[in-house]
């Protein structure tokens, strides 16, 4: 294990807990919403906010832990780190930015001008090596600063929200050159994201962090189609709901009973797809057993889709085409009917903690 870090912080009202491990060239998204803690690791990791209690520890050397006495600073850890605005030096050309970190660990001039111009090389932006940050694109001072990040040799690389600076034009191709570039790093990889689409593209594995803790953990796919928090099931696009089983009858709450293909017992989550959800003007026809009455809360346009959230008695999003939407003539506050089939439904135990694996 490459970094194993038990992260415990308190500043103020605010506390954290995070278990985390990299092997060697893994990358490790970290997403959750605002306030979550996803910074505070990262700063934790780069040294530029102490422990409260833990330990830190990169390739069996401590980093971090407060109660042995251990707190080494940003420049003797082997870190590397790229901002989120990556906070280039705007009076220094590209080719000594990527120099500086260099010869602050001990390079001569001209061995760090070399090591840069290779890095910049690398990066294929050799051709901006005498230019300064101000005239660069943000794909091309990523670049930039990832070389920085990587010229010192780092054995832990943290990305704190490396596409947030960008166009939406340019992210799909930056997002494929940096999973390239990261396939050549050959250590720990730590990436604070709050875009899922980042997280797919790059990682290998995500970690979702909310109000201080790690909520879920494993690959893409397992947490897509298993999410065990409203957050993680938004991202994933779908509908979460607890209740309680009985064979193939799911108790919701608010006297709504669903009835499920997959029988189970005791506390359990569900899920089911939006575009799984079938809206009417009247009762749907031949009365089928997972319908119910409902109201149109909000209406939110996605294309040539619209997505319809539904509220009461359980508050639930629909997905239907702009088409339907008209046809059926739905605004705010308007009545409808919901229907779902029960092969649509995935239930699994509240409990279950495979989905961490």
């Amino acid at each position: 294990m490459s970094l194993d870090a038990d992260v415990r912080v308190t500043v103020g009202d605010f506390s954290e807990q995070v278990a985390l491990q990299v092997t060697d060239g893994e990358v490790v998204a970290v997403l959750g919403p605002n306030g979550s803690g996803k910074s505070t690791l990262l700063r934790a990791l780069a040294g530029i906010q102490p422990l409260t209690s833990g330990r830190i520890e990169l390739d069996g050397t401590v980093l971090d832990e407060p109660l042995a006495g251990v707190l080494l600073p940003p420049e003797r850890r082997r870190c590397g780190v790229v901002f989120q605005d990556y906070l280039l030096f705007p009076h220094l050309s590209a080719e000594a930015n990527v120099a500086f970190g260099m010869r602050c660990r001990g390079a001569t001039k001209a061995d760090a001008a070399r090591g840069a111009l290779e890095w910049l090389e690398r990066m294929g932006v050799a051709d901006q090596a005498s230019v300064k940050p101000g005239r660069l694109s943000g794909g091309q001072a990523q670049r930039v600063a990832l070389a920085r990040a990587l010229a010192v040799d780092p054995r832990l690389l943290l990305l704190d929200e490396p596409m947030a600076a960008l166009d939406v034009g340019q992210r799909g191709s930056v997002r494929h050159e940096l999973r390239m570039h990261l396939k050549e790093f050959g250590g720990a990889c730590v990436m604070v994201t709050h875009d899922p689409l980042d997280a797919a593209a790059i990682a290998d594995r995500l970690v979702i962090l909310e109000d201080g803790s790690v909520v879920q953990e494993g690959t893409l796919e397992r947490i897509a189609t298993r999410p065990r928090t409203n957050y993680v099931a938004e991202l994933a696009g779908l509908n979460l709901l607890r209740g309680r089983a009985r064979g193939s009858e799911l108790e919701l709450g608010e006297g709504m009973t669903l009835q499920t293909a997959s029988p189970a017992s005791g506390d359990v989550l569900a899920v089911i797809a939006p575009r799984d959800i079938a809206l009417y003007l009247h009762p749907p026809a031949g009365s089928p057993r997972n319908s119910w009455s409902t109201r149109v809360a909000e209406v939110h346009l996605l294309g040539d889709r619209a997505r319809v959230l539904l509220d009461p008695p359980i508050r639930m999003a629909a997905e239907i085409t702009t088409v339907s939407l008209s046809t059926l003539g739905l605004t705010e506050g308007a009545p409808v009917w919901a229907s779902v089939k029960a092969t649509q439904i995935d239930v699994y135990p509240d409990d279950d903690r495979s989905s961490q694996l």
